[in-house]
């Protein structure tokens, strides 16, 4: 009956555990862009660091209590208190050194995965990048593609191998956009633009979303990433301009709602300088 009752719950608690290991496959440890590629790279240099920390600790803590446990009479505890400098050494350089040399690796990968900075196209060569802006709405993203003159809501499609610059702004309070498979986590602030580049080097769908708590409708302020090759982007550009709806006042009096986008939509015929509109609207 217990060996019965045990295998019930190793079988039930077996595929919940298992079942987490699917979130790695959404996060920076499943990279798809050189952003997120430099932070895993530096995750495991700092991991790999930092096991030089705890490993002595969770190596010599129990050997020394089982060394001086109260059977062990033949090694009793008689300290000889004196200064040592080699036993002050042991204590301080490796922790120095650590700090040191972490130091030297974040100082380097903030510069060099700076959301400012831009990136070159896949091939290596200087392009253009794809200029796409990003307005925070409760609970919802605006994307809008100035120089196509389209938006999308809750959905961000980028062609594969260029580098995208996100211009960001909101239109309600403090938000915070991250894109954990490409890379880099921005807030968008009433008011102001931030900036973030990334790029995508293979196809997918990635997901995005919205971290900085900002009321009721937080938890479902997501949005999907379609990371196309050229030609299926240029394809997804046209369905947008033939089939979409104008954006018109009345299309924005309903995005300003405190609402949950249930499902994308899409808008053509976009007025230029909406996002800086936006801006000033909410600088008043």
């Amino acid at each position: 009956m217990r060996r019965a009752l045990r295998a019930g719950v190793v079988l039930l608690v077996l595929p919940l555990a298992l079942g987490g290991c699917a979130a790695l496959s959404h996060g920076f440890l499943a990279a798809a862009g050189p952003v997120a590629d430099n932070q895993r790279h530096l995750f495991a240099v700092v991991a790999i660091v930092l096991a030089f920390v705890a490993a002595p600790v969770l190596l010599l803590v129990p050997l020394v209590a089982w060394h001086y446990r109260r059977a062990n009479r033949h090694h009793a505890y008689r300290p000889k208190w004196a200064f040592s400098w080699g036993l002050e050494g042991f204590i301080w350089l490796p922790p120095v050194a650590i700090v040191v040399l972490l130091s030297v690796f974040l100082w380097r990968a903030t510069h060099r995965d700076d959301p400012y900075r831009p990136l070159p196209a896949a091939s290596g060569e200087a392009a253009a990048p794809l200029v796409v802006q990003a307005v925070a709405l409760d609970w919802k993203w605006l994307f809008v593609y100035p120089d196509a003159r389209v938006a999308a809501v809750d959905q961000l499609a980028i062609p594969v191998g260029r580098p995208v610059r996100l211009d960001l702004t909101s239109a309600t309070v403090m938000q915070s956009m991250m894109i954990p498979r490409l890379g880099g986590q921005i807030y968008a602030m009433p008011a102001m633009r931030t900036q973030l580049n990334l790029r995508a080097d293979r196809p997918g769908i990635y997901r995005g979303a919205n971290v900085q708590y900002n009321g009721n409708g937080f938890p479902k302020q997501k949005f999907t990433v379609l990371a196309l090759p050229p030609r299926d982007y240029a394809a997804w550009l046209a369905r947008v301009r033939a089939g979409a709806r104008p954006f018109d006042a009345a299309a924005w009096s309903q995005l300003s709602r405190r609402a949950v986008a249930p499902q994308p939509s899409f808008y053509a015929s976009v007025p230029p300088g909406l996002f800086h509109h936006v801006m000033r609207e909410t600088a008043r």
